[in-house]
Order: structure tokens, then sequence, then C-alpha cells
């Protein structure tokens, strides 16, 4: 039986953005002689999932009428479904000697100008920051990270196509582990995986986590570990320890050949149920029927109730998206039941459970405090607390 995966999103065929390397070069010398924009790490991510097809059917980065149609309504100007603005900023000095119908070239920033895109301006325009901030994260103030870099980013905003010459250094410092969407259609197609679900992950997996995957193997064909390499918040894992430990726990405590475990270069924007749906998004382009929504999906701190990020998928259309919502309770170690558990399966009091999650293990980590037993694998903890102590992150 042949394997049927959900097709790209809006479209029947993946859209990357990256030249290939003939035309890339020939584009690249053509560059040299262009204005140069700088990216943010954030517009840098953003600009690598257009490269590599993952923003699928997006061509570059948005006019007004689509920030603001994303903004209000979670659609594109012209109707489809697309939770998150996708725009690059410029300030103001730099926008004022640039005009529709220019090319320009978009270099990396923090003092490195390799040229990694070109793009020809449609438009140049500013936004309310505030109204975007409130839509998207639900918040203003710059203890969310997410809403902090709106709020701090370029006066203006340059919306054109883009052709992405270059993903910087990221395939050196992941050799072989960014899969692209046509890599992983291909690949669970090799693998005869009609059922398959994303779980989504910027930290080290911990026993929930494992649950969590562990349970949806039980009546889906593989489970695709999405692991972040983009910006992360300054109090993260940095994205090669995680890989690590999840890789050893993947070797030593899954069956083979049931997981692919691959990176993808976003930064993430802790935008709690509206970056659900993004996942969403991009996973389906990615091949994947369902996504796995935990407690608190991309939230950060109290931003958003437990289990917002359920609820949006209730909220939008059907029609929306082809791929689907796994919808899972808070898993935690019970005392009890000696064993793994969750709200749907345990019938003991709170006092019997622990509560497992990244921030407290960081926490633990960070203090040189004992991990409690069932809290994750030894051999994570291992990779983790020999991280923390190499780079002198344990507190005196």
């Amino acid at each position: 039986m042949s394997v049927l995966l959900p097709r790209p999103h809006g479209t029947h065929e993946l859209q990357p953005l990256l030249l290939q390397v003939e035309e890339a070069e020939v584009e690249l010398q053509r560059a040299q002689t262009l204005t140069k924009v700088p990216l943010s790490a954030r517009e840098f991510g953003d600009l690598l999932m257009l490269g590599i097809g993952a923003f699928t059917p997006l061509t570059g980065f948005m006019r007004r009428d689509d920030w603001l149609s994303v903004c209000d309504t979670m659609h594109l100007a012209n109707g489809l479904f697309w939770p998150i603005p996708i725009t690059l900023s410029a300030s103001r000095e730099i926008a004022s000697v640039l005009k529709p119908g220019q090319d320009i070239a978009l270099v990396m920033d923090h003092g490195n100008d390799e040229i990694v895109a070109t793009m020809k301006i449609e438009e140049i325009y500013t936004i309310d920051k505030t109204h975007e901030c409130i839509e998207v994260f639900q918040a203003t103030d710059t203890d969310h990270p997410g809403a902090a870099l709106v709020m701090q980013q370029g006066e203006c905003n340059l919306a054109g196509n883009v052709k992405v010459l270059s993903l910087g250094s990221c395939p050196q410092r992941f050799p072989n582990f960014i899969l692209t969407p046509m890599q992983t259609r291909e690949l669970f197609t090799v693998r005869e995986w009609h059922k398959v679900a994303a779980f989504q992950t910027r930290n080290p997996m911990h026993r929930a986590h494992e649950h969590l995957v562990k349970s949806v193997l039980e009546w889906c064909d593989g489970i695709f570990i999405h692991s972040i390499i983009g910006e992360l918040k300054q109090d993260d894992i940095p994205a090669e320890k995680s890989i690590a430990a999840i890789n050893i726990l993947i070797k030593n405590y899954f069956i083979k050949d049931a997981v692919v475990h691959a990176g993808y270069p976003l930064a993430m924007r802790y935008a709690g149920p509206r970056e659900a749906l993004l996942h969403a998004v991009f996973r389906q382009n990615y091949g994947c029927h369902y996504l796995i929504v935990g407690r608190d999906h991309a939230g950060i701190k109290n931003y958003y109730g437990a289990y917002d990020a359920h609820n949006i998928f209730d909220q939008i259309p059907k029609q929306a998206l082809q791929i689907r919502p796994i919808k899972l309770a808070q898993a935690f170690w019970c005392h009890r039941c000696d064993g793994m558990a969750s709200t749907h399966t345990c019938p003991h009091s709170k006092d019997q459970r622990m509560l497992l999650s990244g921030t407290k293990l960081r926490e633990l980590l960070r203090k040189g405090e004992a991990v409690p037993d069932h809290f994750s694998r030894p051999e994570v903890l291992d990779i983790l607390r020999k991280h923390y102590q190499e780079n002198g992150l344990v507190e005196k």
C-alpha cells in the first residue's frame, strides 16, 4: 500500500527558495553590488525555513496587508491560514535609502556580513508593534522574549520575494542533522510510515516527554522528534547538548527505527497557542499527519493557560490544516502508581505526583542539587551535568 502523506500547506508541491549551487554562485556575485540589510536571529531563522521549503507556500517576507490579516484573523490576505507574521524589519535610517522595486542583499547580523539571500523590495511599511504583540503573544512587556524582539525591532518592515543563497553556518554546526521537508517526506515514504506524529522540542527530553512520545507510538508508525536549533533564551540548554541528550535517549530507550530525530533552524518566539499552530503548519510541510501538543506548548512563564495550545486548534476552521493535533495531558511520575501517568490515567492525589519540567530540571542542575529518581534518564543527566560543570553554570 502506497504511503499517503498530507500535502504541503496551501499547495500541492513544496516551494523551497534555496538556489542550487551554480545559480547561487551567480546570484552571490550580483549581490555584492547591492545595498546590504542585516537580519536579526529571528529573521535569519525565518529565512532558512523559507529556504528549505518549511514555510511553503510563502515566497518571502510579508506585505502589510498580509501582516495585518495574519495578526487579526490568522489568515493571509488571500485567505490562506497562517498564524504568525513572517516579516523583515529595518531601521528608518536603512529604509530611507531604499525604495520599492530595488534589489537588496540580506546579511547576517552581529558583525557578520555574509550574504545569505537577495530580495526585491515590493513594499516598505510601518506597523503597530503593540497591536502585533497583543494579537500574537497576548503580551507587550519586555519580560516576554518574543514580544521584546518585536518591540525592539526596526521601525519599518520590508516586503518581497527572496532568493536564499546559503544556510549560513547551520550545516557545519549540525552536519547531516537539518533535514528538509523534501528529505523527511522521502524518509517517511521509504519507512512506509502511514501515520507520522511530530514531537516539538527545544529541551532535552525528560521522562514525561518520553512517556508522551511512547504513548503515541502505541498507534502511530513513527515519531518525528524535531529539535529547534535556532536562537533560544539565554538560560535554555544549548541545542548541541539537547541533541546529544535526545540521541542517547533514543538509542537506549526506543525501538530501533521507530524515531527520526532532526533539527530545524527556527528561532523560538515563545508565542504559546499561536506558535503551536505555526508548528503544525510547517510539520504538515514536513509530511507529518499529527503534531503532539502537550501542556503549555511553546509557552513561557505564566503568559498562557496550561492547555491554551490545545484549545486554539478548536478555534480554527477544520479545513485550515490537514495535520491534526494529538492533545496530551500533563505527565508525571506517580509514587502510588509506581510509574509514569497523567491526569487522564492516575486517580491519586497531587502529593503522590512528581511533576517534571525542563524549567525545574535546569534549576536543579544550576543549583547543583540532586535530581530525583525517575525525573530523567541517567545517561541524559550525565550529559547535562557535564555541560553545567564544564561551563561554570553551577551556582557556588
